[in-house]
């Protein structure tokens, strides 16, 4: 069990703010000051330096706060463990994004899932920032994410790289000839919300050429990838995508791939799970049959 004081610096690196973190715990601004004071005396390092009335975590801290919170999120997957091992069952909670969810992973879940009989599977859907929270909070043990991330905080394998293409009904008809990214401005973009990794991939790949998801003429934010697809073989715009969740549209001639000059990107379906978990093994055991099932 953590210690209590430990509790309040978690606290804290939530909310960055002592007021904040006190009303969380039920306790008193001077309580959580002094916890914090406790923390930074048995470690002999400052945890929080101030700066123009901002709280920032020192090294010392973030070294303090990655620890505490794989002891936490271990704390939580051990009380899993031991309740199943009086039930007999093992228990599997994780996440995927919406894309890897539906279109890359389910072959090799398939049969992970039939080859583990003895296991309940909670398999938890959504955008990679709600996913890395998740982990963050202790609620999965693992994730497959495709956006971006700090590695820093997680151990990492690789599952797979896929193409990010830009796609189109296969009845659109441009203006104007395509052949680079300035050249669809003119045309309705459907996109996925904020905090989406697809939608990551396409406004940091459009930042470094001096553009903006704003640059092209109207917008259409939509949440599911299927409803994406639907809207786009419905002619009503075009969109970035991971070919994945395209590729059986394209086969079947209701998508098309839009060929860009200055637009070749291949991004990786990343497997995680928290740093440094006394748990690493076991992840790696099933991040190694996932792969060999997906073979």
């Amino acid at each position: 069990m953590l210690d209590f004081r430990m509790e309040t610096f978690l606290a804290v690196c939530k909310y960055m703010n002592f007021t904040h973190a006190a009303e969380s715990l039920g306790l008193t601004q001077p309580a959580v000051s002094q916890h914090i004071k406790y923390l930074e005396k048995r470690y002999d390092s400052p945890l929080f330096l101030r700066d123009k009335k901002k709280l920032l975590l020192t090294p010392a801290g973030e070294m303090l706060r990655s620890a505490v919170e794989t002891m936490r999120n271990d704390e939580n997957t051990l009380k899993k463990r031991m309740k199943e091992s009086q039930s007999k069952k093992r228990i599997l909670t994780f996440g995927v994004t919406m894309t890897i969810g539906e279109y890359a992973i389910i072959p090799a879940l398939t049969r992970f899932i039939k080859v583990h009989e003895d296991t309940d599977f909670y398999i938890r859907y959504a955008n990679t920032q709600t996913l890395l929270a998740y982990l963050y909070e202790g609620s999965i043990d693992f994730a497959l994410v495709e956006g971006y991330f700090n590695a820093d905080n997680y151990n990492t394998r690789i599952y797979r790289e896929e193409e990010f293409i830009a796609v189109c009904s296969t009845q659109h008809q441009f203006q104007k000839p395509v052949r680079t990214l300035k050249d669809l401005t003119s045309e309705r973009l459907l996109i996925r919300e904020h905090g989406s990794g697809t939608r990551a991939i396409l406004t940091k790949t459009l930042a470094l050429k001096n553009m903006s998801v704003a640059d092209f003429k109207n917008i259409v934010e939509v949440e599911n990838i299927h409803a994406i697809v639907s809207l786009l073989s419905q002619d009503c715009g075009i969109a970035f995508l991971y070919r994945a969740a395209v590729e059986e549209a394209i086969a079947g001639g209701i998508l098309r791939h839009i060929p860009l000059m200055d637009f070749q990107i291949t991004h990786d379906f990343t497997f995680i799970w928290n740093k440094d978990s006394v748990f690493t093994k076991e992840y790696e055991n099933i991040f190694q049959e996932l792969v060999k099932f997906t073979d």
